[in-house]
Parts: structure tokens; C-alpha cells; sequence
């Protein structure tokens, strides 16, 4: 078997496959031979059929795939060999094979070749880092919270805002009764949902008995609020006989937050863990601060993604991508799909490849045992979460290894590691200028950024 390359146009190279009757006769006639041996032709004892019969039945699908899988063999060793850093796979050439009459034969192959870069990234690369502030707001905000998710259910008489409203809900017709037919249903009403503030003074101040009428739509605009509110599909919310509906209160509950002592300190983070409101509050803060991180570094990551594209922008092999995402693709699809998704689709593999050059220049690579630890880590903190003992590291290990049995949560975990590694990477290299910002306004500038991509 002889295997040569010419370059052809648009980045891809023309491999052409030679192959000789002596590269696949041996394997050609193995696999006959087996079905003469299990061969059953009337006419013919098991294992005596003559072999020009077996041939006439059987030789041309064997021999196409014998040839079939000898080229895929070699021709892959070949591209691995010769070190041809190829987009996609080779995509044959048709041409009318004589299979009944020829014994030596030529296919081709069109393959696209990646383009060959080398990133560098250097203080003169410039970026700013968004770092944001936990303002003391955020901090009340969040303690408030912690207090509430601790704190008792309690019925009261008069209802204030924020209460829990527990009523019968009825479908009213044009002149203000009770629709024939129309909806009834039993729900607690939330007054954080109602964004409309004139019919949220309508729920201050309800005793139960009491009774209210209101355009539900006017006070619930969530659509699937308003579905489970009143136990109706969400498409029929739309299109309602009536938007009139009668709440009659059945009951009002209050939630009193727990206050902020050593015993909500204990329920939140373990015993004698933290002593002092101070304490609780900086506690609270520092987990802000690591959750402000997180999205201060997505940015960066996003910030990265946009620079080094446009630093380093190249073409591909479009024609052949475009060819090749058709002829691979599991589901029929059209050129005309192809053109309105190949933008994304190569956006997405530039980025591919830059990355994978970072990954090499930098020498980045995640390990087992790495992942492993990782995964005994979040099942600790699982652990601590639900008040369950963390159990010793034979335990975890056990637990992490049925974890990472699960191919989809083992891809998130090297995922997640190739990550913080690489964003290590960007904080060393890149010159970063910090600029402290408040959350406000780095939701703000996070929604510009996403209308600029």
C-alpha cells in the first residue's frame, strides 16, 4: 500500500490511498474460507461448497470490506505519523470503483488542515479585571435571608406585606358573580409577586373572610405564576373567559425571621463556629465575596475569549467544514441550515483551537487523582450542608469513585479543573488593572458586554 498527500486549495490536502491486490488478498480469502467452513447451500455438505460459489455469493461485500477497514487503519496510522493536524476527518472522493474486474485500486480523500499558530500572550496584553465590592447592603440582604430560611410560620389575624395568603380563588363573570363553569382553586398568595402596586395595597390590611376582586392579570403578570396559582396549563392562562377573580381569605401566615444569636450561628455553620453577630456578618460577607469572585472571573474568562479572537483571528477550510459537518451529521441536514449555523459553529472551533494551543504552550493538563480530590471535596461540602460527618478519606474516595462513574459528572469535574487552570494562566500573563465596581453596576456592564459579542 503506497500513501501520498499534494496539497490542494483552502487548507486541505488530497491524500490519495494505493492498495494492491498483496495488501488485502490474505485477509480476502481468511474470511471466505470461514464462510465456506459455515456455509449451508442446498446441494452441498456443511463445509464442502466449492469455493468458486462461495466467491460468486460473497467476495465482492467481503472484499469492499476488507478494503474498507485496511484504509481506515492506515490511513489514520498515516495521518498520526506523518503528524497532519487535521479539522474533521478525511472525507472520501467518489470515483467508479470497478470492484467485479480490478484488483489493485486508488481512492482520495480530502482532509482540512488546522492552521498553524502560536499563541503568546504578554504584559502588553492589556485587561481590565472587574472586582466587586460586597457592600454592606448586600451583607444585611443576605443575613436577612439566612434568618428567614430559619425562622418560623406563624397564622396571624391581619395581614401586612410580605404575609403569606392562603384563599379561595373564583372566576367572576362580566357583572361580578361567580362564572358557571368558570375556574375555582385553593392557593397561598404571595404579595412579592404582585408587581402592580395599586392592586398590592388590595391584599394589606385582609382579615380572613374577607373578599377582594381584581383583574388577575393586571396583578400577576408572571405567566407561571399565575398557572400554578390558579392549577390551570399555562397556554389556556393566555386565553381565560375572564380576567375577574374573587379572593376570599382563608388564612394568613407570617414568616418571623430567626433571630441573629449564637443558636441560627450553630444551625448555619456548626457549633461554636462563629460567636458574634460581627463574626456572622464578616462570615457572610467573605461568601459573598467568594460568589462576586466567581462571576468577576467569568467575565475575565469571557473578556479573554473576545481578546485572544481578535488578537489572533485566521481563516479555516470553510467549504470542506461545511461539506463535512453534512456528510457526518447523524440527522439529514441542508447546506441552507448549515450557512445560518456555521458562523456560531466556527466561532466556536477558532476558539478550540486557541485554546488547545494555550493548553499545550502552557503545559496544562488535569490528572486523576486531581479530579478525584476535587470530587471528594464537593461531596465534604455536601456533607457539611445537610449536617451529615464527612466520614474518612476510604469513605469518600468510595463515594467519589461512584461519582466519577458517571461520564457526564466526571466531564463537568475536568471541565471545571482545565478551567481554573487556565484562568490561572490568563491572571499570570495578561496585564490585569482591577476595578472595583459595585454589583449593580457589574450587571450592568455584564448585559452591554453580552449586546456587543
Amino acid at each position: 500500500m503506497q500513501i501520498t498527500t499534494e496539497n490542494s486549495k483552502n487548507q486541505t490536502i488530497i491524500i490519495t490511498v494505493e492498495v494492491t491486490e498483496s495488501d488485502y488478498v490474505d485477509n480476502v480469502n481468511k474470511v471466505l474460507e470461514d464462510y465456506r467452513k459455515k456455509a449451508q447451500i442446498p446441494g452441498f455438505r456443511k463445509g464442502k461448497t466449492p469455493m468458486g460459489i462461495i466467491k460468486k455469493q460473497y467476495k465482492k461485500p467481503v472484499l469492499i470490506d476488507e478494503i474498507n477497514k485496511l484504509i481506515q487503519e492506515e490511513l489514520y496510522k498515516y495521518i498520526s505519523t506523518q503528524k497532519i493536524e487535521t479539522l474533521g476527518s478525511p472525507l472520501p472522493i467518489e470515483n467508479n470503483i470497478d470492484w467485479e474486474n480490478s484488483q489493485d485500486f486508488i481512492f482520495k480523500y480530502e482532509v482540512g488542515i488546522a492552521p498553524k499558530m502560536e499563541i503568546n500572550i504578554t504584559q502588553k496584553d492589556k485587561l481590565d479585571y472587574y472586582k466587586i465590592k460586597v457592600e454592606n447592603k448586600i451583607v444585611d440582604d443576605y443575613c436577612n435571608d439566612i434568618a428567614k430560611r430559619y425562622g418560623k410560620m406563624s397564622s396571624v389575624t391581619k395581614s401586612i406585606d410580605g404575609d403569606l395568603i392562603f384563599c379561595i380563588i373564583e372566576q367572576l363573570d362580566s357583572s361580578g358573580n361567580i362564572l358557571k363553569n368558570g375556574i375555582s382553586n385553593e392557593a397561598t398568595v404571595s404579595m412579592d409577586y404582585i408587581k402592580d402596586d395599586k392592586m398590592k395595597k388590595m391584599f394589606l390590611g385582609l382579615k380572613v373572610s374577607d373578599e377582594i376582586s381584581l383583574n388577575i392579570k393586571t396583578a400577576f403578570s408572571n405567566i407561571s405564576d399565575l398557572s400554578a396559582m390558579l392549577a390551570v396549563d399555562q397556554n389556556n392562562v393566555e386565553n381565560l373567559d375572564s380576567d375577574e377573580f374573587k379572593f376570599t381569605v382563608k388564612n394568613i401566615n407570617r414568616l418571623q425571621p430567626a433571630d441573629l444569636n449564637v443558636e441560627l450561628f450553630d444551625k448555619v455553620y456548626g457549633k461554636g463556629e462563629v460567636k458574634t453577630k460581627k463574626e456572622f456578618q464578616q462570615k457572610v460577607k467573605d461568601e459573598a465575596q467568594l460568589q462576586f469572585d466567581s462571576e468577576s472571573n467569568r467575565m475575565l474568562k469571557n473578556d479573554v475569549v473576545n481578546f485572544l479572537m481578535k488578537k489572533f483571528d485566521f481563516k479555516l477550510p470553510n467549504d470542506y467544514l461545511k461539506n463535512w459537518l453534512i456528510k457526518t451529521s447523524d440527522k439529514k441536514i441542508t447546506m441552507e441550515q448549515i450557512e445560518k449555523e456555521y458562523e456560531m459553529y466556527s466561532k466556536s472551533l477558532k476558539w478550540q483551537l486557541i485554546e488547545n494551543n494555550i493548553l499545550k504552550k502552557y503545559e496544562i493538563k488535569v490528572v486523576e487523582d486531581e479530579v478525584i480530590d476535587y470530587a471528594k471535596k464537593m461531596i465534604k461540602l455536601q456533607m457539611k450542608q445537610y449536617g451529615q460527618p464527612e466520614g474518612d478519606d476510604k469513605q469518600l474516595l468510595e463515594i467519589a469513585n461512584n461519582v466519577l462513574k458517571n461520564e457526564k459528572e466526571k466531564k463537568k469535574i475536568y471541565d471545571h479543573l482545565y478551567d481554573e487552570k487556565t484562568l490561572s494562566v490568563y491572571k499570570e500573563q495578561f496585564k490585569l488593572k482591577e476595578k472595583s465596581i459595585t454589583y449593580d453596576d457589574f450587571v450592568k456592564l455584564a448585559k452591554e458586554k453580552n449586546k456587543n459579542v
